[in-house]
């Protein structure tokens, strides 16, 4: 069974496929309107804030701050 690692970040256009495997499974997936793109560590860690803003207020119930 192979694994597509393909795709580039949506921020930055860096190559996920060109990344060491190891380094391709750190890229965080988005999903919006049923269309999947990827984001390198690095733009993912600089947008980490507008990450969490689209997670469901259900994904927050009983944490504290």
């Amino acid at each position: 069974m192979s694994t597509r690692l393909g795709g580039t970040c949506a921020e930055c256009s860096a190559d996920r496929a060109a990344a060491p495997a190891l380094d391709a499974l750190t890229w965080v997936p988005t999903t919006e309107g049923g269309r999947t793109t990827w984001l390198c560590p690095p733009c993912a860690r600089a947008h980490v804030r507008d990450i969490e803003g689209k997670l469901p207020p259900e994904h927050w119930a009983g944490r504290s701050t």
